[in-house]
This record gives C-alpha cells, structure tokens and sequence, in this order.
C-alpha cells in the first residue's frame, strides 16, 4: 500500500470512529436558564466550552478502546497532537490534534499548531501521519452544546500551507474541514512545503523589526 493511500485508509477509519463517537455524547449540559438568565453572550465561542469537550472527547475515546483500535492521550498538553490512534488489526495509525468549529461561522485562518514544532516532530517521526479533527459545536438556547458534525483532514493534506509570522509562527488553514479540496501528499511533500512557509514567515519577520 502506498503512503497516501495509507493515509487514506488511517483517515476513513479515524472518522468512521470519531462520528460514532460525537454521536454517543449528545448535548452536554453546561449550565441552566436559572444560572444564566441572558443565555450565551458573548461565551457562545468555541474556545469558551473546548477544555470541557476535549477532556469529555478523550475520556469516551479511551473507554472505547479494544484489541483492535486504541486510543493514548498524549503526555504533554502543548505539543503537536492530543491522542494517539492505532487500528491494530488494519495495521494504520495516527497522531490527532482535536480542533473545535462553532457551527455557522465563516471560514478563516485558523491556528493548527506551531510549525517549528511540527517541523521538530516530522524530522524525529519521519513515518508518523497527523491528523486534524475537527468537531463542530451548536450553542443551544437551554446552555447546552451539540455536536452536530466532525471532519478529520490528514495535515499534509490541507491545500493551504501557510505560516503567520506575526502569530508566534503557527501554521495556518481556512480550508483544514474540507476533504474535497486535499492535496494528496506525502509526508516528505508536505515537511518540504511546510519548511519554505516557515522560511518565509522568518524573513518576513525580520523585515518588520
């Protein structure tokens, strides 16, 4: 089997998987009209409930675990993917970075990660595929959130390498949930692009100051 094809296979099994999942949990309850008598405001963000629904995420990924799919969350809680997937029996695995979407809003250049440290971790891990999974969250009326969908794009695969130089150097996508518009690299092609976006955002960078 091919590289790409590999990871073709790493990400249907990682998304077959993670959509169950997304669909076991349901609404989560943060609050109650009684607590919150105005509702969301301004907490109807993503990051505002994300450090709730990862912990809940990874804990029924962790229960979920048998012989022949398992899922370690990862060590450190800054580093470049949050859990580790490994489908035994169809000898695939993977390093996911869980992402949130609040539903309805725009696309735009979102953070995935730091490339330096992504750099870093494809030069000790030649041979290691990242994936972005993405869950979509719904604010509902009675302080709870849903989940109403999940996307999992390969990272080498997002058409849009791009690298901020005045955003601490993070890797950047607008297009990280849409499937239909990957390029399908190896992990050699993408660490190549990735190091000449970074160059850039370095030398652009330098100008400024």
């Amino acid at each position: 089997m091919s590289e790409v094809a590999k990871i073709s296979k790493t990400q249907e099994l990682l998304f077959s998987h993670l959509d169950r999942v997304r669909k076991s949990i349901g609404e989560i309850k943060i609050g109650s009209p009684e607590q919150f008598p105005y509702g969301w405001r301004k907490a109807a963000k993503g990051r505002t409930v994300w450090r709730i629904l990862e912990e809940c995420l990874n804990q029924k990924l962790e229960t979920s675990n048998t012989g022949e799919s398992i899922f370690t969350p990862a060590d450190s809680e800054v580093g470049v993917f949050d859990f580790h997937a490994n489908f035994a029996s169809e000898n695939c695995e993977g390093f996911v970075n869980i992402k949130s979407a609040t539903k309805g809003r725009k696309n735009s250049k979102d953070d995935l990660s730091k490339a330096i440290r992504l750099i870093e971790f494809y030069q000790q891990n030649p041979n290691a595929h990242i994936f972005i999974a993405t869950f979509e969250i719904e604010f509902l009326d009675d302080m709870k959130i849903a989940l109403p969908s999940c996307y999992v794009m390969p990272l080498a695969w997002i058409p849009d390498v791009y690298v901020n130089p005045s955003n601490n150097g993070n890797l950047q996508s607008a297009k990280y949930k849409d499937l239909d518009l990957a390029v399908k690299r190896t992990n050699q092609e993408f660490y190549d692009e990735l190091v000449k976006a970074n160059e850039v955002a370095i030398q652009k960078k330098r100008k400024k100051s």
